[in-house]
């Protein structure tokens, strides 16, 4: 067994780094076939009333006609 006992270590913690890189990516695939985009990171209530205040802007300049 010698110096190599470090190696025990390394098959568990490669298989949680495993998971967990494969549930980020769930949620980020998820999010984004949900929404259209991906997640805001950090978004505050003035992100959100930035947003809303965009989307008023964007839709009330849309021509009549669509």
């Amino acid at each position: 067994m010698g110096k190599l006992f470090w190696l025990e270590a390394i098959l568990p913690l490669g298989i949680i780094a495993g998971m967990l890189n494969v549930m980020g990516n769930a949620q980020y695939y998820i999010h984004r076939a949900a929404h259209g985009r991906p997640k805001h990171i950090g978004n505050d209530m003035w992100d959100v009333a930035m947003e809303r205040r965009d989307k008023k802007i964007i839709d009330n300049s849309a021509p009549a006609g669509n």
